[in-house]
C-alpha cells in the first residue's frame, strides 16, 4: 500500500515498548517500510503506558507521537470535579476513577496554571502534552466550532518550566 502510494506512513496504536521495537526491527530486517507514528492513551492522568521505556525508545527512534485521549473524554476541561457532575455527558461514568485518583490534584495544578495565564484547561493539558519529549501532536476531540476554538491556542501557548513541573508532579 504504501508503494501503491495508497498509504503515506505505517503507524501502530497502544504497542508497548517491546512490541513496537520488535515490529522495527522486523520491518527494519526485512525490508518492509518503517514505522513513523505511534498512538498511545497519553495526557496527564494517564500516563504509566507511556512515560519510561516507551517514551524513551519512540524518542531514540525518531517514532512521531499522536497521544489520543488529550482531555481524558473531557476531565482535563475541569468540567467534572464532583459525583454529582458526571451526569453532564454520557462519559461522566468514567469520570469516578479519575477523580478517586489522579484527577483532583491535576485539576488543583491546573486550577493555578489557568490563573497564571489565562488560559482554559483544555489549553493547559494540551499545551502539557505538546511540551512532553517525543509528542508530536496530541488528539483532542471537539464536538463544535466553539470546542474547536477553544483548543486552537493550545499550540501556541508555552508553559514555563515551573507550570510545567507543577503539572508533571500532581498526576504521580
Amino acid at each position: 500500500l504504501v508503494d501503491a502510494g495508497k498509504v503515506r506512513v505505517i503507524g501502530a496504536s497502544n504497542f508497548h515498548a517491546a512490541r513496537l521495537k520488535s515490529a522495527v526491527d522486523i520491518a527494519k530486517a526485512d525490508g518492509l517500510p518503517r514505522y513513523h507514528v505511534l498512538q498511545p492513551e497519553y495526557n496527564l492522568v494517564s500516563r504509566i503506558k507511556f512515560e519510561g521505556e516507551l517514551q524513551d525508545y519512540c524518542v531514540s527512534e525518531n517514532i512521531g507521537v499522536l497521544p489520543y485521549y488529550g482531555l481524558a473524554s473531557g476531565f482535563l476541561t475541569g468540567k467534572y470535579r464532583s459525583p454529582d457532575d458526571f451526569g453532564q455527558s454520557v462519559r461522566g461514568g468514567r469520570m469516578a476513577d479519575i477523580l478517586a485518583g489522579p484527577g483532583k490534584p491535576v485539576l488543583a495544578a491546573m486550577d493555578a496554571v489557568a490563573e497564571e495565564t489565562g488560559a482554559t484547561h483544555a489549553q493547559i493539558a494540551l499545551a502539557w502534552l505538546i511540551a512532553q519529549p517525543g509528542v508530536t501532536a496530541p488528539i483532542a476531540s471537539a464536538t463544535s466550532v466553539k470546542q474547536l476554538e477553544d483548543l486552537l491556542p493550545a499550540m501556541t501557548l508555552e508553559l514555563n518550566a515551573a507550570q510545567l513541573e507543577s503539572l508533571t508532579n500532581a498526576g504521580v
